[in-house]
């Protein structure tokens, strides 16, 4: 049961957002530029998995859970794959740009501070460039927000993963700018 009086039967972000529409609208444009914007260089799928890779490290059931089954639906995988990246993604076939991303993403979970020239150089050599790092530190960055929002007013999340993957595909073609595609 929620903290607060959060309307009926709204998962995870949802009830928050329908609680605070004027908070919602922003938080959502900011998803809909990090993780849709087609003038970026990291796919739909990556920017996803990274979102989903931070909610896993904050233990973030509702949000892992949304952006693992987009990251698969993107990249064409099923959810065990993306299982396997979050609990280890240096041992699956992923880029190696990908991995030094998800290193970052995952100092970044810790603190801002956590995130070292080291990473940044590494990330640099596997390829990425200044935006990819830019907006892997910001997603992950609003994902440690948007984990906390979420389950800071202990939400309610869907327990059966399956539904997440059957709605992917129209989260995918929604996006984030209405709020109402949580349903």
């Amino acid at each position: 049961m929620a903290y607060i009086q959060l309307p009926e039967g709204l998962p995870g972000i949802r009830g928050p957002m329908a609680f605070r529409p004027e908070t919602a609208k922003p938080m959502n444009l900011l998803a809909e530029i990090l993780l849709r914007d087609d003038n970026n260089t990291l796919t739909r799928g990556e920017r996803e998995l990274i979102g989903a890779y931070v909610s896993y490290l904050n233990d973030c059931f509702f949000c892992q859970n949304v952006h693992g089954a987009l990251a698969g639906h993107y990249m064409q995988c099923d959810m065990q794959f993306i299982d396997d990246i979050k609990s280890n993604f240096q041992s699956t076939p992923i880029s190696d740009k990908l991995k030094t991303l998800l290193a970052i993403a995952g100092s970044v979970q810790k603190s801002g501070k956590a995130v070292t020239a080291e990473q940044i150089a590494e990330a640099r050599t596997a390829g990425a460039t200044d935006r990819e790092i830019h907006d892997t530190v910001l997603i992950a960055a609003a994902f440690c927000m948007f984990n906390r929002y979420v389950d800071g007013l202990n939400t309610w999340a869907p327990a059966d993963r399956q539904v997440y993957v059957q709605r992917a595909p129209m989260r995918a073609v929604e996006g984030y700018l209405d709020f109402d595609l949580y349903k």
